[in-house]
């Protein structure tokens, strides 16, 4: 006996992925909806060697339906969460809206599948942001190892975080820079993206950070440990999917990078690719369409005391979105619901 889905936003780069990855991973479907809003519906999207047509998220009724996965933004997902949780259907939202909520667990799986017992209170679970998700999949073992005292976080991250009107952006200023009369002003980010970096992701805040940074370090804390210190400097690059980070860690004893490196291949979710030789790592490029968190890199920070520093690849529409969104849904359905 499987689950009742819903997937919301089911025409977007992440709603797709999720249907991709539910199909891969032979998620136990009895019954499946495939939802978006009313100027999309109809339209076709794919579940394995199925077609699903798209209904009208608005008109949707979530009575009967376990589980909802919601890749919509937040001002929708304010309307129709509480709308498919009061109906009984547990919400795995990908949004920012319910990340902080202290009623609603922040959940990456291999960190702390043991907090989505309190989903209960709200019957929501959110999905942390994607440069969170990967990195706290690399903290969490060292952490349990040798205490962290602090992070500096430094992300590259690609422009599929941004949504498809991101990808178009950086395809289309490509493209002008080759051919002239086919420019491409910046539209959906500040500066242009084509041959450049921008390190600027989301609003400012008034301390000087941007929200994504911001982010970074709330979430981290509510996944890991409050007494983490986080500082991260979040920017946008020329790519079109992978995020990648560069992460400089300090314990509160020391470790050695051999211990680390070894800590790090037995951890779930992670594959190490670290040998000290040109392409001897992992890229973004490399990392698409793999579930893996890659870490490269691995070596000690002479500057400080109980340092080290890593590379940290990951497919974000996978394991900083779609995957990750699902992983909850297994193990919700393992602890919890246990249907299938």
């Amino acid at each position: 006996m499987g689950y009742n889905v819903v997937v919301v936003g089911a025409t977007g780069n992440v709603g797709r992925e999720m249907l991709n990855i539910l199909a891969e991973r032979a998620f136990p479907v009895d019954k499946i909806a495939v939802l978006a809003s009313r100027k999309s519906m109809g339209t076709e999207v794919s579940f394995g060697d199925k077609t699903l047509k798209t209904q009208d998220l608005e008109q949707f009724d979530f009575t009967g339906w376990d589980i909802a996965l919601f890749a919509v933004g937040s001002d929708a997902t304010k309307i129709y969460a509480p709308r498919a949780a009061g109906a009984g259907c547990v919400v795995i939202d990908n949004s920012s809206l319910y990340r902080y909520d202290p009623q609603v667990p922040l959940i990456v799986p291999e960190v702390n599948p043991e907090a989505i017992m309190g989903y209960s209170k709200k019957n929501i679970i959110a999905n942390p942001n994607c440069s969170t998700a990967q990195m706290v999949v690399a903290l969490k073992p060292l952490h349990d190892r040798a205490k962290i005292k602090r992070v500096v976080v430094s992300t590259y991250q690609s422009v599929s975080g941004a949504g498809k009107e991101a990808i178009d952006e950086l395809w289309d200023q490509t493209k002008g820079m080759y051919v002239p009369g086919q420019e491409k002003a910046p539209n959906k980010f500040t500066k242009q993206i084509a041959f450049n970096v921008i390190p600027h992701i989301d609003v400012f805040l008034e301390d000087g950070t941007t929200k994504e940074e911001w982010k970074m370090v709330a979430e981290t804390k509510k996944i890991i440990d409050p007494s983490i210190k986080v500082t991260a400097t979040c920017v946008r690059v020329p790519v079109f999917v992978g995020h990648a980070e560069s992460i400089n860690i300090e314990f509160e004893e020391h470790l050695d990078e051999e211990e680390a490196r070894d800590i790090l291949r037995e951890a779930p979710g992670i594959m190490v690719i670290d040998k000290r030789e040109d392409g001897g790592y992992i890229t973004p490029v490399e990392c698409v369409g793999d579930y893996a968190t890659f870490i490269s890199r691995i070596r000690q920070d002479s500057t400080i005391d109980n340092g080290i520093n890593l590379w940290c690849v990951s497919d974000n529409l996978r394991k900083g979105a779609a995957l990750n969104a699902v992983q909850i849904a297994e193990t919700l359905g393992n602890r919890v619901l246990k249907k299938g």
